[in-house]
């Protein structure tokens, strides 16, 4: 895919194996320039360092609080500071407290709930509408890509995050229905298991991504984003210029087949 030229934001890059780290790669490898962003403290830390690595230097690293209005309106700001125009961003977040995962379902207070939904899923929208003025002025047509795991199905371990994707995922369709007279697209991809420090931190997350080497049609690869990192940037891109509202399955296949 051609990103030459494309100005491109990417919240939520942490460590080389981070799918946001990895979809940076695949936009800069495909000619855009981007802007990485992440959360203050520790993780803007961690993505400051591994900034070098990517294929070359980020336009600029920021940090925001995703689910502070002020901190989303200095992002923005920032952002501005650079660029008059934004053609993509890509919402590479998620989190759940620990006693809302794990099989902890049952038991799980609505606090923990409620931090997961406005972290995972309500951020997406506070995201992109922060930065819509900019998203506006794009002159190809912007585009907006999150991330999600299968959310039609409840699966073992993973308990609250299950109803935040599929929030998430009702967030794509209702932002690509009101943005879509903006010339703006958004679009979610349904991601096999890959193993990121987020995975590590799901109680049994090895059990569930073991099932998908042996069940996805074409296999899988738990180590390698860059499947999920390649749909990414095509939906960035131009080729995707007609795809709104969708939820795409990048998972070998898992997702088309029955156990």
């Amino acid at each position: 895919m051609d990103l030459t030229g494309r100005k491109i934001l990417v919240f939520g890059v942490l460590t080389e194996t981070s799918m946001g780290y990895r979809i940076a790669e695949a936009a800069m490898r495909a000619g855009a320039d981007v802007i990485l962003a992440n959360a203050p403290g520790r993780p803007s830390s961690i993505m400051g360092r591994i900034a070098g690595r990517l294929p070359k230097e980020p336009v600029a690293c920021l940090s925001a609080d995703i689910t502070k209005p002020d901190d989303l309106a200095a992002l923005a700001d920032g952002i501005a500071g650079h660029w008059e125009a934004l053609d993509g961003v890509v919402h590479a977040v998620a989190f759940a407290p620990q006693d809302a995962l794990g099989g902890n379902f049952l038991n799980t207070p609505f606090e923990s709930v409620a931090t997961a939904m406005n972290v995972s899923a309500y951020s997406l929208k506070a995201l992109t509408t922060s930065v819509m003025p900019l998203l506006e002025k794009s002159e190809v047509g912007a585009s907006v890509v999150s991330l999600t795991f299968n959310a039609t199905v409840a699966w073992p371990v993973y308990d609250w995050m299950g109803p935040t994707k599929a929030a998430l995922e009702a967030t794509n369709r209702y932002l690509a229905r009101y943005l879509g007279a903006k010339r703006i697209r958004v679009n979610a991809v349904d991601s096999g298991p890959i193993t990121t420090m987020a995975g590590k931190s799901i109680p049994g997350f090895d059990e569930l991504a073991k099932l998908w080497p042996d069940r996805a049609p074409l296999g899988w690869d738990t180590s390698d984003a860059t499947p999920v990192a390649d749909t990414v940037t095509f939906l960035l891109s131009d080729a995707s210029r007609a795809i709104t509202g969708q939820v795409l399955h990048v998972d070998g296949g898992f997702s088309a087949v029955g156990a």
